[in-house]
Order: structure tokens, then C-alpha cells, then sequence
């Protein structure tokens, strides 16, 4: 089998691999003092927290037609899915000495830091939808239809997951150069993300009260509301990460860390799983009650009672 011809890429494959080769995948910390002990059970507890907040979320939309037929539940649809997996994820990241950079160390190719690139596509288009439902609503209604919703959160996936292969197919210069466009793409999506939200956060205020009151002004209210807590926490959460990542591309020191579960940032990042959902229920009373019915109620009947 003939050598790769870039040493760095060589030095790269043999890092990621030497581990998983001798001995398995080894644990995220050594149980060397209580605060090993501490970060094992919270990233145990943070992975089943957010696979049952954002798990059952998914389940009440899919099972409750009525939700599934409103563009913005198909948005909360796609985002609850994401987490999930962020979720299920964490039983791997956080708990397993994984550290996905470069060089990665018995990384997953970048697969699972990839979903987050699927929400912050998932709340830029829905902001847009919002801002278009709730200001043309005529135009929204004859263009945006339920069809054209599904294909932009396809195209979501779609499009990371292309650009994730290509990044995997390339040489890892050509890799580094493309993540580090991928950061200043970020940047922009960030900056119409934040306009977004303050101009969805103006409609809410002053162009929805002079609407005449019913089911419809509320339904508006509702969804604006969600999506900019949604994407403020979004923002608050993920930025650290981001800066962080600028700096240390930039050369001016930077925080670096052991592996993901020692990851700070990162894991304030996926903190995103947990708060995403839980906006969707506080903020949704529909999904609250197709949750009870179809989730909770079976599970607690009790629950269902009261």
C-alpha cells in the first residue's frame, strides 16, 4: 500500500488510529480526582436530558397532524431531530477520550459537530419564514408552501452533509482551508441571523399590536416569539466556541482542551439540544398538548389525568 505523499496527513491517520487499534477507544478522563467523577456523570446526565426533552418533541409532531400541517412545526421538526442526534452523540463525545480538530483523535470525521451546522441553517430559514409569514402574508401564502418548507429543511442536511464529504476527501491543507472558509461564511450567517432577529423582534413589537385580536395574531405572536429566544440562546451559547476558534486560527493564543468532554465551549455549544426544545414547549401550547397526549400520557397516565 504506497504511503500518503503529505507527511502531516500520515502523521494525522496514525494519531486518529493508534488507540482504537490497541486497546479501544479509551474513557474522556482517567477517575484521578472528583472532578473526573463530575464530568463523566454530567455528560451522562446531559445526553439523557436532551434526548428526552428534544426525543419527545420530535414524536409529538410527527404523530399529531394538525402540527405537521404549520411550516413552522416542520422548522421545529428539523431542529428537534438534529438534537436528538446531538444528544445521542454525547454518549460518544463526552464520554470517550474524542477530540475532533486537526489533527482528531479517534474522531467521527467530524459527523457529529456537523449537526449544529444543520440548526444554524434550520433557524436562519425559519426566521425568514417568520418574517415573511407574519409581513407578506399574501405572498407567503401563495409561494410558501408546505412542500417548499420540507425541501428547504432537506436542503439543510443536504448541503452539510456534501460539504462535510468534501472536507473529508481533500487533503488536509485543502481541508484547513475550506474549514477556515466555512468560519467566515459562519460569520455572515451570524450577522443576518442577529438583523433577523431585530427586525423580527420590531414586527412583534409595534406591527403585530395594531393587527385586530384572534387566533391568527396570537399563532404570530407565538411563532415570533419562539424564534428569537430560540435564536438569542442560539447565538449566546455558540458564540464563545466561535471567538475561541478565531483566535487560535488567528495565532494569538486561544483555549485548548483535552478532548470534547473537557471542552467548555463545546459543550456550551450543545447545550443548544437542551434549550431549543424546551423554548419549543414553553412557547408552543399546542406542542405542549400534543406532547401530553402522545408522549408523556402514555408513558405517566396519571400525568394525562391531571
Amino acid at each position: 500500500m504506497l504511503a500518503p505523499k503529505n507527511p502531516l496527513r500520515r502523521t494525522m491517520l496514525l494519531y486518529n488510529s493508534t488507540d482504537s487499534v490497541r486497546g479501544g477507544v479509551p474513557l474522556a478522563v482517567d477517575f484521578d480526582s472528583p472532578e473526573d467523577y463530575f464530568i463523566f456523570i454530567f455528560q451522562i446526565l446531559f445526553a439523557t436530558t436532551t434526548v428526552l426533552v428534544a426525543g419527545p418533541v420530535v414524536i409529538s409532531i410527527l404523530a399529531t397532524r394538525a402540527l405537521r400541517l404549520q411550516n413552522r412545526f416542520i422548522f421545529m421538526l428539523n431542529t428537534s431531530i438534529c438534537d436528538t442526534l446531538v444528544g445521542l452523540s454525547v454518549y460518544y463525545n463526552g464520554l470517550f477520550d474524542v477530540y475532533e480538530g486537526y489533527p482528531s483523535r479517534n474522531g467521527t470525521y467530524n459527523i457529529l459537530p456537523s449537526l449544529l451546522g444543520v440548526n444554524i441553517l434550520t433557524f436562519l430559514f425559519a426566521q425568514f419564514d417568520r418574517y415573511f409569514a407574519v409581513c407578506h402574508p399574501f405572498i407567503y401564502s401563495r409561494f410558501i408552501t408546505r412542500q417548499f418548507v420540507i425541501c428547504i429543511n432537506i436542503y439543510c442536511w443536504v448541503y452539510n452533509a456534501a460539504h462535510l464529504m468534501v472536507r473529508n476527501l481533500l487533503p488536509l491543507s485543502k481541508a484547513m482551508q475550506m474549514y477556515v472558509f466555512s468560519i467566515v461564511l459562519f460569520q455572515l450567517i451570524v450577522l443576518t441571523k442577529v438583523v433577523m432577529t431585530i427586525k423580527l423582534y420590531v414586527v412583534a413589537r409595534f406591527q403585530l399590536d395594531r393587527d385586530p385580536p384572534g387566533s391568527d395574531k396570537d399563532s404570530k405572536k407565538e411563532s415570533l416569539r419562539i424564534i428569537i429566544f430560540v435564536v438569542i440562546s442560539f447565538l449566546v451559547l455558540w458564540c464563545p466556541s466561535f471567538v475561541n476558534i478565531i483566535i487560535r486560527f488567528l495565532g494569538r493564543g486561544g483555549l485548548t482542551f483535552r478532548n470534547e468532554a473537557t471542552n467548555l465551549f463545546a459543550i456550551m455549544a450543545r447545550f443548544n439540544a437542551v434549550c431549543t426544545p424546551s423554548v419549543y414547549i414553553w412557547g408552543s401550547p399546542a406542542l405542549r398538548e400534543a406532547m401530553m397526549r402522545t408522549v408523556w400520557g402514555r408513558v405517566c397516565p396519571r400525568c394525562n389525568k391531571r
